[in-house]
């Protein structure tokens, strides 16, 4: 792995340097875009607005316009803004796993110590195993400041980048339907939930959709059709709801008994 980012992490007068890589991968198919009339492969360009010619990368700089006139940013202007959270991921506070919505979380990432920080990595590590609670922590990374929270995966601390208050849309704008929920319907759904429930197994769970994607694209290859399974996403009717529910428990049931 190639790490993405390296500093420290600090709490209290602790400090940890580390490296910062990143946890997860893409699993979409790679895809080109192709022109439909010859399949040639569409490609992007950075042109100049006023006359026309591709500028290339070593020729890009940022800028942020005010009153009609950009104001041209350098490297160490995004350095500058602030110097320790560029370099420094501080522990805050800490806080329960419990408290934090799933809603919040947007990308993980694997810390790893750099030498000399060996303990306090471990000590961190243990201790937030041992009390179950995650570090706040801010910090700046491709000049973007990113709350994040710090927690423990398997053995090694893993860093979640998470959404700041002002990203998440408030659900009042929804139309949320006003319709009642008898107890009956409630006990007989909390039947349900509990039959299906087991424990959380990560690696049972495939990406069994870019598995048949390439099926397809092999059977394009050699000229075969793809028939398409016809999906029932009938909407359950209010009257009906409880027949489901009883039928769902019953098939549920039997599938356990056959296993």
């Amino acid at each position: 792995m190639r790490s993405i980012w390296n500093g420290s992490i600090s709490f209290g007068l602790v400090s940890i340097p580390i490296k910062m890589y990143s946890a997860s991968e893409d699993r979409k198919l790679d895809l080109d875009m192709l022109d439909v009339h010859d399949n040639a492969r569409i490609r992007y360009k950075r042109v100049n607005e006023e006359t026309g010619k591709e500028v290339e990368w070593k020729d890009i700089v940022k800028g942020f316009k005010k009153d009609d006139k950009y104001i041209v940013l350098e490297k160490e202007d995004f350095e500058k803004a602030n110097m320790k959270k560029s370099k420094t991921i501080d522990i805050e506070e800490f806080v329960e796993e419990a408290e934090v919505s799933d809603l919040l979380f947007k990308s993980p990432y694997f810390l790893e110590p750099q030498k000399e920080g060996g303990k306090s990595y471990n000590l961190l590590r243990d201790a937030l195993k041992k009390t179950k609670k995650l570090g706040v922590a801010t910090f700046v990374m491709r000049q973007k400041e990113n709350l994040s929270l710090i927690g423990v995966y398997k053995n090694a601390l893993v860093l979640h980048v998470i959404r700041f208050a002002d990203e998440i849309r408030d659900p009042a704008d929804l139309k949320l339907p006003s319709s009642k929920v008898s107890k009956k319907e409630v006990d007989m759904a909390l039947s349900l939930i509990e039959n299906y429930t087991t424990s959380f197994k990560l690696d049972k769970y495939k990406d069994v959709y870019n598995n048949q994607l390439m099926k397809i694209i092999n059977n394009k290859a050699s000229g075969k059709k793809t028939r398409a399974k016809k999906v029932d996403t009938t909407p359950t009717q209010a009257d009906d709801l409880m027949a489901k529910l009883k039928a769902s428990l019953e098939k549920k049931k039997k599938k356990s008994k056959a296993s």
